[in-house]
């Protein structure tokens, strides 16, 4: 199974649909949210009498006869736009309760924006029927396959669909076996056959723009048109700059899992490096556990092997040609053998290391 998400060619009164969802799911989140916090510290505060902490079917029961029926207006939409925000906020406290991630926050207008929906879907080449809303056009051709639920989601002022589809891509044949790759900031990745990936730098080329929206937005009144209108140019920008690293990003890892057999990554404690203040940007602007993300699952489809080279390898550090071992400072970005007199480019050389580290390992 495979998500597929695509943009949405909406109308004035659909996007108004969208948005009044978007609400319902969210005051359904806060005041379940609020509800759960006071059960809590009720607990806390009363070891000897604690109440049922809720499940997302008892949130929604309890939200259906104390709330929904003070409120008129949540009639007008779904009912499954708030039923799952209160499953999701339940999902949100198992995850805090294991220590997976922090407690939730209640939800902000026109910060993540996203609604649930479900029931009779219909998918057309370029439209698709959605509940409570009706037929909707798209940008792109959709997939024929049977939908039973789709998540809507806003970026910028653009809105969204995702929703499963069962895909099995063709497998080509591979071009090569192995191949090492050494992620990194001056070049997102560089392969052991030579094949060097340009870093885009999106958010470095479009900083100063960025600074001068956000400056933009700092100087106007809060509440005015003026104000949300700001808001909306530097989310756009904020998007541009996602789908540039993005769209970068998918092409290298599409590239590595459709045409090797093996691909070889070092396992790169990216949380650790984001300390480092003077390169932190760039390490982000790059986005290195995007890639191995990407990697993973494009391997499940392509048939490919992933190894994880150890975190403490030095690949940086080992001459590919005799073995030998020295220091690599960051400012260095040639490796000179002390040994052997190699000269070539230290990412280079890294690659061909984390090649050679599978062709090891698999004899």
């Amino acid at each position: 199974m495979l998500s597929f998400k695509t943009e949405l060619k909406l109308n004035n009164k659909q996007r108004s649909l969208m948005a009044q969802h978007a609400g319902c799911a969210r005051f359904a989140y806060n005041w379940g949210l609020a509800l759960t916090k006071e059960i809590l510290n009720h607990n806390q505060a009363n070891p000897d009498n604690k109440l049922k902490f809720p499940t997302g079917i008892d949130l929604h029961k309890r939200f259906v006869a104390e709330v929904k029926s003070a409120n008129s207006w949540l009639y007008q939409s779904s009912k499954c736009a708030p039923q799952q925000a209160l499953r999701d906020l339940r999902v949100a406290w198992d995850r805090a309760f294991k220590k997976i991630a922090k407690p939730p926050k209640f939800k902000k207008k026109g910060v993540k924006d996203g609604f649930y929906l479900e029931g009779s879907i219909k998918v057309e080449p370029l439209h698709i029927k959605l509940p409570r809303i009706g037929w909707v056009k798209t940008y792109e051709i959709l997939p024929s396959t049977q939908v039973k639920n789709v998540r809507i989601t806003r970026k910028a002022d653009r809105w969204f669909i995702a929703f499963k589809v069962d895909a099995t891509p063709s497998i080509l044949p591979k071009m090569g076996k192995i191949i090492g790759v050494d992620l990194g900031i001056k070049s997102l990745a560089v392969c052991s056959n030579g094949t060097v990936f340009e870093n885009p730098r999106a958010y470095k080329k479009l900083k100063r723009k960025l600074a001068h929206l956000q400056r933009a937005v700092s100087r106007k009144v809060k509440g005015s048109n003026n104000r949300k209108k700001a808001i909306k140019a530097l989310a756009r920008l904020h998007y541009r700059i996602s789908c540039i690293r993005k769209n970068v990003i998918h092409k290298l890892t599409s590239w590595l899992t459709k045409n090797h057999s093996v691909v070889v990554i070092e396992d790169l404690n990216v949380s650790g490096m984001l300390r480092n203040h003077r390169l932190a940007n760039a390490i982000a602007d790059s986005s290195l556990y995007e890639c191995r993300r990407q990697l993973e699952y494009k391997a499940k489809l392509y048939d490919t092997q992933i190894i994880i080279a150890d975190r403490f390898y030095p690949s940086s550090q080992l001459c590919f040609n005799c073995g030998h071992r020295q220091k690599m400072p960051l400012h260095k970005r040639v490796f000179d053998c002390e040994k052997c007199k190699t000269i070539i480019d230290r990412d280079l050389n890294a690659s061909i290391n984390l090649a050679s580290l599978a062709v090891s390992s698999t004899v």
